[in-house]
């Protein structure tokens, strides 16, 4: 099993949810971080959270939907000096849930795109480079297990897509030391899956950061967090060996 004691961690979406949960977890492993937001006002109790953990720690701020901003904030990471080992793409929105989805505007699959898929791949495409360089890396986009819900089209399609470029792109990364897979926190009641979701957030762990810990060089899985929940980390690891690539 990895140790990622001393490595770095990027994760979007650090301030609540789902995210907040990953930065807990790896900060209590010993991982230092480096967390997003859109605001650091957002970040701001999170982040003095692990701080008293005894990691390193700075946030930063980028407004996904403008990747200008996305670029700005890869030109402040890189500034620190600090390498991105791991990179947890787990930022998203949800647009709207359209009952009459027969008016679904374009909008709602514009900007779902940008923030889902376009920007969680920019930073793919820049800080895994970087990481074949230096012999190891961890990436995890979370994606969604939302099927036939017309109601919610940009924000499932946008997800289907990140499926799609993440699995193509792991191709390219299997049999090294830099691991590219999938998670799925399952349908949670954060902000964003809403009071009536049938999951517990703290149920994720360990699933939702179990792609961080593997070590057998294996990249294009999903791995579904519900299917870990009540696991040992280590055991949790065990089984993700097991599992096999996505097809998509």
């Amino acid at each position: 099993m990895t140790d990622v004691k001393g490595k770095w961690a990027l994760v979007t979406g650090a301030n609540r949810g789902i995210g907040y949960r990953i930065a807990k977890f790896m900060a209590g492993k010993g991982c230092n971080l480096i967390l997003h937001s859109r605001s650091l006002e957002h970040t701001k109790s999170v982040l003095e959270e692990v701080k008293a953990m005894g990691v390193e720690a700075y946030d930063i701020a980028a407004e996904l939907s403008d990747l200008n901003q996305v670029q700005a904030m890869i030109k402040e990471i890189e500034s620190r000096g600090k390498p991105v080992d791991i990179l947890f793409n787990d930022a998203a929105v949800q647009i709207a849930y359209r009952t009459d989805y027969w008016k679904t505007p374009a909008e709602d699959y514009s900007i779902s795109f940008v923030i889902n898929t376009i920007a969680p791949m920019m930073l793919c495409y820049h800080f895994i480079p970087k990481m074949i360089e230096r012999g190891f890396g961890r990436v995890i986009n979370t994606t969604s297990g939302i099927r036939n819900e017309p109601e919610q089209a940009g924000y499932s399609a946008s997800k289907a897509a990140l499926d799609k470029v993440t699995c193509d792109l792991a191709g390219k990364l299997d049999g090294t030391d830099v691991c590219l897979n999938l998670t799925d926190p399952g349908w949670c009641r954060t902000d964003l899956g809403g009071p009536n979701a049938p999951n517990d957030p703290d149920s994720v762990i360990p699933g939702i950061v179990v792609g961080a810990f593997i070590d057998d060089k294996k990249s294009g899985r999903l791995f579904g967090a519900q299917d870990f929940t009540g696991m040992s980390l280590e055991d949790a690891v065990k089984k993700a060996h097991l599992m096999l690539k996505k097809e998509i």
